[in-house]
This record gives structure tokens, sequence and C-alpha cells, in this order.
């Protein structure tokens, strides 16, 4: 039997303020793999003009659980960081260190769930392969015609004598103001 992962994905947020100055994302779920993906931090309107130390715990809350500023947001001088590609395994804690906040943290919550059933994915594999036939159309095969659509027009003889003259260069002619430059 081949084992192969899913990921089930959903939206994960929480805000830090001076009532509220930790918060932590952590499961039960022993079945799946989980994944915290971070993308964004940021403070929210009512924010006063002061900094905003974020840290991250990682662990359960003991002893070897260590702390580690992840973000500093200011409100005049930056109210958003962008978190995307640190990827965080429960339990994790998001605590405000300094600042009152608003701070709002948004993350992506990706859980891997397990297929082993082999039966199951082949008659999965079967129906996008039924579906992908009945999208494609055959369409009939035309005809290639000569008729001289393909052929470049030749140029009449006074027309294009000018130009392929290398004696005589075509005149320039001055499109800018109503005076014309020394020469022309």
């Amino acid at each position: 039997m081949s084992k192969t992962e899913k990921p089930l994905s959903t939206l994960w947020g929480c805000e830090l303020n001076e009532s509220n100055k930790e918060e932590s994302f952590k499961t039960d779920d022993t079945n799946h793999q989980h994944q915290l993906a971070l993308r964004t931090m940021c403070l929210g309107h009512t924010a006063k003009d002061e900094f905003n130390i974020i840290e991250l715990v990682t662990g359960e809350g003991n002893s070897s659980a260590k702390a580690v500023p992840i973000a500093t947001l200011h409100a005049k001088s930056m109210p958003t960081v962008n978190l995307s590609g640190l990827d965080l395994h429960p339990p994790v804690t998001f605590r405000l260190k300094h600042g009152s906040g608003p701070v709002y943290v948004g993350a992506e919550h990706v859980a891997l769930e397990e297929y082993s059933d082999d039966d199951e994915l082949d008659e999965e594999m079967d129906e996008e392969v039924e579906e992908e036939e009945e999208d494609i159309e055959v369409s009939p095969v035309k005809k290639v015609t000569k008729n001289g659509a393909g052929k470049r027009k030749k140029p009449e003889k006074g027309e294009d004598e000018e130009a392929s003259d290398g004696e005589n260069p075509p005149k320039k002619m001055w499109m800018g103001s109503s005076t014309f430059p020394e020469g022309c």
C-alpha cells in the first residue's frame, strides 16, 4: 500500500492587545501532521505611537521553551510585516512583549491527512482522467489551399524606388514646430 498526504488548509488568526498579551496555537489531533504557516502581522487602526514587540515561544511552556522576537511594529514607520516562509509546528505561542497593540497575526493552518487505500486513489485518478477526456474536443482537419495568401506583394515600380536606392535616401520631414532646422 502506498501512502500519500493531502493538505487541508484553514485560516488562523489572533489579536494581541493590553488585555490579551498571549495567544497559543496548539492541536490535540495526533492523527495528522500540523503546521502553522505565518503570513502577516499588522497593527490595528487604534494602535498608539509606540513600539510593539511580538515574540514567538515554541514548545509547551516548559523550561526549554525559548522566546524569540519575530517582529517590531510601529504605527508610523512599520505598521505591517510579511512573514511568508515562516512555517511552525505546534504548540506555538505569540506574546506581545512590549506595547499595547492591537496586533493582528494572520496565518494558515495546514493539516496533512494521510490516505493509504490504493483502491480509493485509483478511483479518484480514473474519474479525473475521464473528466479530462470529456473536455477534449476533436476539431476537423482543415485543408490548406494555396491561393497566394501567404505570398508577399511585390511593390509597384514607382512606390519603393526612393527607399531602395542607396544613393538617394528618403527625405526626412520635420514635424516639430513651424520653424524648420537648417538645411531643410
